[in-house]
Formats: C-alpha cells, sequence, structure tokens
C-alpha cells in the first residue's frame, strides 16, 4: 500500500510540474481524495481528480494536447468525456479524471474537498469554488473509439468502489454509466445498424430494436452481482467491439484486466 501511495503523491507532484512548464496553462486543482483535506481517505482505488486551468479563450488551441501529464511512457488511455472533461489510464491502473478549460468554462463546478495546487492568475482558481455552471455534449453524435475508452474507465472505476466496500456508488458507474459508454460505442462502431427509430437524445432507447442479441445479452449480464456484471461488461466490449478495429484501445484493456486481477478468461 505505501508503495501506491508514494505513486500518488508522485503523480500529484509531476501535474504540477506539468503545468508550471506548460505554456498557457497557469492552474492546478486537486479534488477530493487527491486533495490534502481529504489525504486521510486514500486507498488504493484512490484516483487524481483535478482541474487544470488554462488561459481565457485558448481552450480550442490547448485541449488537444496531453502532452503536460506525467509519466507519458506510462499512460495508455486518454479520452475526453463531455465538452471540458478528460480521463486517462496509466499501465497500473492509475486513473486522472479532469477538466481542462478556463475560469469562466468551470466557474463553480467544484463542491467539497479541493486543493489549490498552483494559481498563477491572481486568485482566479479559487474563485472557482464559489461558483457554478457544467456543460453537455451533443446526445446525438458518437465517437466509438473514445466511448469504448470510457467503457473501461468506468468499469475500472466501478469495480475498484466495490471493492472498497461501496457497492451502491460502484453499480452506479457499472450498470449505468459503463452500459451508457458501451451503447454509444457500438451505435458508432455499428452505425448502419441503427434505424431511424433510435431516440436522437438516449442512445439506450430501442437499443435492442436495432441489437437484439446484444441488448439482451447486455440485459442478461447486469442481473449479475456488480463485479460480474462488470467482468461480463468487459468480455463482452472485447468480443464485440475489438476484433477487426484497430481504433479499440486494447492496450488499455489490458492494463485494465490486470489491474483487477482479470488476466484469465471467465469460465
Amino acid at each position: 500500500m505505501r508503495g501506491r501511495f508514494e505513486r500518488f503523491d508522485a503523480l500529484s507532484a509531476g501535474l504540477a510540474d506539468g503545468v508550471r512548464q506548460r505554456e498557457g496553462l497557469f492552474g492546478l486543482m486537486l479534488l477530493g481524495s487527491a486533495s490534502d483535506e481529504a489525504a486521510d481517505r486514500r486507498d488504493e482505488w484512490s484516483d487524481h481528480d483535478f482541474f487544470a486551468l488554462i488561459e481565457s479563450g485558448r481552450g480550442d488551441e490547448l485541449r488537444p494536447d496531453l502532452s503536460w501529464l506525467p509519466d507519458q511512457d506510462q499512460l495508455v488511455l486518454t479520452a475526453r468525456e463531455g465538452e471540458i472533461g478528460f480521463v486517462a489510464v496509466y499501465d497500473d491502473g492509475h486513473v486522472f479524471e479532469f477538466a481542462f478549460s478556463d475560469v469562466e468554462e468551470l466557474a463553480g463546478a467544484v463542491a467539497g474537498e479541493a486543493t489549490v495546487v498552483l494559481d498563477d492568475d491572481a486568485g482566479s482558481v479559487a474563485g472557482l469554488l464559489a461558483r457554478a455552471r457544467a456543460r453537455a455534449a451533443a446526445a446525438d453524435s458518437f465517437d466509438p473509439a473514445n466511448d469504448a475508452s470510457l467503457v473501461l474507465v468506468k468499469l475500472l472505476i466501478g469495480v475498484g468502489r466495490v471493492r472498497r466496500g461501496e457497492v451502491l456508488g460502484g453499480g452506479q458507474f457499472v450498470r449505468g454509466a459503463a452500459v451508457q459508454h458501451l451503447v454509444r460505442a457500438i451505435r458508432g462502431r455499428f452505425s448502419e445498424r441503427s434505424t431511424t427509430l433510435r431516440d436522437t437524445i438516449d442512445p439506450l432507447r430501442r437499443f435492442e430494436r436495432d441489437f437484439p442479441e446484444w441488448g439482451g445479452r447486455i440485459a442478461a449480464l447486469l442481473d449479475a452481482p456488480v463485479e460480474d456484471a462488470a467482468h461480463g461488461l468487459f468480455d463482452f466490449a472485447r468480443e464485440i467491439l475489438e476484433p477487426g478495429w484497430p481504433e479499440f484501445p486494447s492496450r488499455a484493456a489490458d492494463a485494465v484486466a490486470a489491474r483487477l486481477c482479470w488476466r484469465q478468461a471467465r469460465p
């Protein structure tokens, strides 16, 4: 456990260094268990949640570049989540969940524990703690490679929470978020099979009409206990999405399986 905590602190320091060295970034705020206030809550499943702040108006220019994240050679996955959110996964299964934006876009999105690590813009980062605004992604457009990556992230986080004892919270990641992204990945990967009867707002609606066999299999997997359901969804995603598709995040899937000790095929 000590080694993982040392790794956690090293990644925190690496984030701070990356922000200092990246032109256009001026602030870093560590959230939740990554913050100083909640450090005693960390365990082996704790992730890094943070805000990285960019100069106003430079979002489109700076967001595509994640080269400032630490330990680039160990990254197995990066993906966008919504308009300003991102995730990254390392080869040891450690997860970053972060927003990468300017102060106006993130205004007030912070709640609970937070540690301002860097604030080079006269208190702009700290000011986020008092304001609130969120953004939503387009509903009927799909990026299947990105969604496939997010399936892996949500399963990894969900199982980690279950093993921590947070069965209800972990179940939401597995039965909710992971399934949403899996359905989006399938609709994007096999777009020709989605009919005009689909719901353009909620990709889950009428999924069984377009993909009756796969819809039935997903539903059956969700009847299992949370971790069994997660493992089943993981295997299903690789079976359906990966073959013949070079955009599937295979290296990340291997890292997730190793982190969760899912190296052996399920019986």
